[in-house]
């Protein structure tokens, strides 16, 4: 007990003298470049990342995607050409309705709409591979029109 109590009066000390401080705070500026340093010839900052791989969304009983998850799919579709070491799985789900049958020939046609949109875009299909889960792997619990909703997917998965 003693070291959890050291360890949180320690910080909370130096907050509270900080805190009740006169003095004023001097803010240091930023480096500035080395001379002869253009701005081309420095990294660019780690900020500047090409957006992750995201899930499409199917309405009730769709298998088509709506032009909202056109976008979605670009982004996943240049982030699958930017990094062509690695292959992807796209997995079609579905909500807790309907028979298990159903659902994974449902999850399966998702999954597959996906996967043209993306070939349509360049994307080479032997990086490509699809399975359907049907309603066995839900991504949100509960039987309500959210939770379904959620469900309803196609998931995007790097190798």
């Amino acid at each position: 007990m003693k070291p959890l109590l050291r360890n949180l009066f320690i910080p909370a000390m130096l907050l509270l003298g900080a805190c009740c401080s006169e003095k004023d705070v001097v803010v240091v500026p930023a480096a500035s470049p080395p001379p002869g340093a253009s701005p081309a010839s420095r990294p660019l900052p780690e900020q500047i990342v090409l957006p992750g791989l995201g899930d499409v969304f199917y309405d009730f009983n769709k298998s088509e995607f709506s032009t909202n998850n056109a976008e979605q799919l670009e982004t996943n579709a240049n982030w699958i050409k930017a990094h062509s070491a690695k292959s992807i799985i796209i997995e079609g789900n579905c909500d807790e309705r309907g028979t298990i049958e159903y659902n994974l020939a449902l999850g399966k046609r998702r999954a597959n709409s996906a996967r043209d949109y993306i070939i349509h875009l360049g994307v080479d299909p032997t990086r490509l591979k699809i399975i359907s889960n049907g309603k066995n792997k839900p991504f949100a619990s509960g039987s309500t029109e959210e939770a379904w909703a959620q469900n309803r997917n196609a998931h995007f998965v790097a190798e």
